[in-house]
């Protein structure tokens, strides 16, 4: 049985950027939300995303939390998905998703920060979790995940 259509393509794109795309990987995906934040992280070829963790906000420093999750894993680059308007507009969540990354990078300066269009990422991973048999009140722990997964996946698409 073949890999699916995208995993070959990231494959090529992985050889076209280097030997094994190790510049940037492993990479953390953060899907930043008031209440929850969604956590992904790549593979060290960065060929597949996977879900990693959600921190609870008001039970967890976020960013101590990413941190330990970044030397944990070895990161070499944080991926964080920016709430852009249809219009290709920022607002007020967008600009309260740069405050939290400009305390990202404060706290992890060793590491490029990355933003990606994270439009509809939570409608699309919501779908998924529907598709695999999760309700909504299933989905809970896991959707911010999902979302942090779908960023990874997009910013991997564009290398």
């Amino acid at each position: 049985m073949l890999p699916p259509r995208s995993l070959i393509c990231r494959r090529r794109a992985a050889h076209r950027r280097g030997v094994d795309g190790s510049d940037h990987h492993p990479a953390l995906g953060i899907d930043h939300g008031e209440a929850r934040i969604g956590i992904a992280a790549t593979d060290p070829l960065g060929i597949l995303a996977h879900p990693v963790e959600t921190i609870e906000v008001r039970k967890t420093d976020a960013i101590e939390r990413i941190a330990i999750l970044a030397r944990q894993r070895s990161v070499k680059t944080l991926v964080l998905g920016l709430p852009v308007r249809v219009d290709g507009t920022e607002g007020t969540a967008a600009e309260k998703v740069r405050g939290f990354g400009a305390k990202l990078s404060k706290r992890l300066p060793e590491l490029p920060l990355v933003y990606v269009d994270e439009a509809y990422t939570t409608m699309d991973a919501s779908a998924k979790l529907r598709e695999a048999g999760r309700n909504a009140k299933q989905q809970k722990g896991i959707i911010d995940q999902a979302a942090a997964v779908a960023i990874l996946d997009l910013w991997l698409e564009s290398l």
